[in-house]
């Protein structure tokens, strides 16, 4: 299955609606399970949300099927574990090559009971209860975890989650660079909202034994969502312009970040009543990013940047091998087929450059990843393109080919 774009050749104009982010959604129905209740508003209809709520909802279950959803894995593993849950924890073939022995290891020194039903270190998961490791659960010190920051903040955030129901509380001592803080902070913001006490020392994160309460919240739309209008607006005809509804200026998601990132490749950004409003600009010459606390932006900013003929440095992207799929490696190829490339020039660093960048009915593999999809699609804006396996995109934003079609893209 593909679909092929095109574009009219106007200038892209409208309002586009964004689905909301799955980052909060999902970060807060697990919120909500250990609170014991609360009202949820503009939860994501991303497939990985509405699976979160569907495996949130059957306590009963015996066998969780994670599907290829990260967050849903990494969080269910804590979740399940603190709420001494017994049962088989999976994913498809992709998840269980992504490595989650970092939280397996934590969480069996906090007491969980866990084993590996197939490769060390990787999933399924055996869940088989949870007994508090410390030997006097009267004992008022607050256990303490070192956990490295470089390979996936989801690890964090499913610790700090389950932190308010352990006896004690937990600290949480980061070691080596941490990547995506602000989806740490967006954790930490959602676990205040719903009346935990922690707080962020730095280096070392603590959760103090304070039991949730039930809390209402609204989701905010995805800026991660946003980025693929941010691209559009950057390689549209002269006088593209959108409204992004449901964002709001000061935003948790550390995806906000593309406001910044993409005024060096050609978009204003201007907040308005219920939103922002994307207007073109001129590019920079040359650009550079450190993608750390934002890895999710990586793929659509390589393409805009190489689409424009911007040389972008790009760094912080370590964590883009244990995706969906090997992301810099997928970039590489497909790049490739237009005229750019993604070259790796050492010391974690990455160059964006083009030559002779064309786009006229090439066809974009996806490996079974949502942001590839998206990434590649506002290249229509500049010539006739094909996506090959186009449903992945209801990972994150399942109506996103009906917006396009909406904003005036011929979707075939």
């Amino acid at each position: 299955m593909s679909t092929t774009l095109t574009w009219s050749g106007q200038p892209l104009g409208g309002t586009a609606q964004l689905p909301a982010s799955k980052s909060e959604s999902n970060r807060a129905l697990i919120i909500r399970a250990l609170a014991g209740g609360g009202q949820l508003d503009n939860l994501s209809d991303a497939n990985d949300t509405q699976l979160m709520q569907r495996l949130l909802a059957d306590p009963a279950a015996t066998v969780f099927d994670a599907e290829d959803a990260g967050t849903v894995m990494r969080f269910l593993t804590a979740y399940l574990a603190a709420t001494d849950s017994h049962g088989l924890l999976t994913g498809t073939a992709r998840m269980q090559e992504r490595p989650i022995k970092v939280l397996v290891d934590a969480l069996r020194e906090l007491g969980a009971t866990i084993s590996y039903e197939k490769q060390e270190g990787y999933p399924p998961l055996r869940l088989e209860g949870w007994q508090m490791a410390t030997a006097n659960e009267n004992e008022e010190e607050i256990p303490e975890l070192a956990v490295r920051g470089d390979i996936s903040s989801q690890y964090i955030s499913a610790l700090l989650m389950i932190a308010p129901t352990l006896p004690h509380g937990l600290l949480v001592r980061l070691t080596g660079k941490v990547g995506s803080r602000p989806y740490i902070r967006m954790t930490q913001a959602l676990m205040q909202h719903f009346g935990a006490d922690c707080r962020d020392l730095g280096s070392v994160l603590q959760v103090r034994p304070q039991a949730y309460h039930p809390a209402d919240y609204t989701i905010e739309s995805d800026w991660s969502a946003a980025s693929y209008w941010y691209a559009m607006v950057a390689l549209g005809p002269q006088g593209s312009e959108i409204t992004l509804p449901g964002l709001r200026e000061y935003s948790w998601q550390g995806d906000q970040a593309i406001v910044g990132i993409m005024a060096q490749l050609g978009v204003a950004t201007e907040y308005v009543a219920d939103g922002v409003r994307l207007t073109q600009i001129p590019p920079a010459t040359a650009a550079a990013q450190d993608f750390t606390d934002c890895p999710d932006l990586a793929q659509t900013v390589a393409v805009v940047a190489a689409a424009l003929d911007v040389p972008f440095d790009m760094t912080g992207l370590e964590s883009l091998r244990i995706k969906e799929t090997d992301r810099i490696a997928a970039l590489q190829t497909e790049l490739a087929k237009f005229g750019g490339a993604l070259t790796d020039v050492g010391d974690g660093r990455f160059r964006v450059a083009s030559t002779d960048f064309k786009v006229g009915g090439q066809s974009v593999a996806t490996y079974h990843d949502h942001r590839m999809a998206m990434a590649f699609a506002p290249l229509a804006m500049r010539g006739a393109l094909t996506v090959e396996a186009p449903q992945v995109v209801r990972k994150s934003y399942p109506q996103f080919w009906a917006e396009l079609q909406k904003a005036g893209f011929e979707v075939q």
